[in-house]
């Protein structure tokens, strides 16, 4: 190969070039110029230009394989969607919808209540879901639901409420009192978007007992 071209290629790699750009400049490969670098003294501006060249390729290789995951990961995620989309349409059916509600009260409702139903979650989808799954199977009195927030020291009673209100819809003059955690007290909350614990129950032992018989059935006692 020319000697210029290898003189060319040695003083842009003394200037901090990196091996893609001295091969985009000159058309060198790259083996060709990992062979006349081996022994090559580069000045220490140099070096310390060519390390934050590579953290920027490094950190831009990271960022991109990032995006491909994730693009990879929502394609994954839309297929899985179209696959159960069906079951949009069959959980307003009445016993989808019945075993739903029942499977969601027996991993979050309180069984001790024997006398009405009781589910607490910090979760408002799963507060949603549970009363739109109760009020789709039962002929509700909306009269009889109650609600109780439970909440750390240092948050607004005020606008808990009024937001546990909204996920309900359930009127603010049901709730009880709300239970601030004595653990909390001068313990700033870390979490800015936790609204605390909404604890809601509707008052009817016919529901109740038709949930926990249901659940016995469901369960294979």
């Amino acid at each position: 190969m020319d000697k210029s071209n290898k003189s060319i290629a040695i003083n842009l790699r003394t200037m901090g070039k990196t091996y893609s750009e001295i091969t985009k400049a000159t058309g060198i490969p790259k083996s060709t110029l990992s062979y006349w670098f081996k022994s090559l003294q580069i000045p220490d501006e140099s070096i310390e230009l060519l390390r934050k060249k590579e953290l920027l390729t490094r950190r831009q290789a990271q960022e991109k394989a990032v995006i491909a995951n994730r693009n990879q990961r929502g394609k994954y995620l839309l297929q899985i969607r179209k696959e159960y989309r069906n079951l949009k349409v069959k959980i307003k059916q009445k016993d989808y919808a019945l075993i739903a509600l029942t499977m969601l009260y027996l991993g979050e409702g309180s069984k001790t209540n024997k006398g009405y139903l009781t589910l607490g979650n910090s979760n408002p989808e799963v507060i949603k879901l549970f009363i739109r799954l109760l009020r789709q199977n039962f002929t509700i009195k909306e009269h009889k639901f109650r609600c109780t927030v439970q909440c750390r020291a240092d948050q607004d009673i005020r606008l808990l409420e009024q937001f546990w209100s909204e996920v309900t819809n359930i009127p603010p003059k049901q709730f009880y009192k709300t239970r601030i955690d004595p653990r909390t007290i001068n313990k700033p909350s870390r979490k800015l978007d936790y609204k605390g614990v909404c604890r809601l129950e509707y008052l009817c032992a016919d529901v109740y007992n038709r949930i926990s018989v249901i659940m016995n059935i469901i369960t294979g006692r």
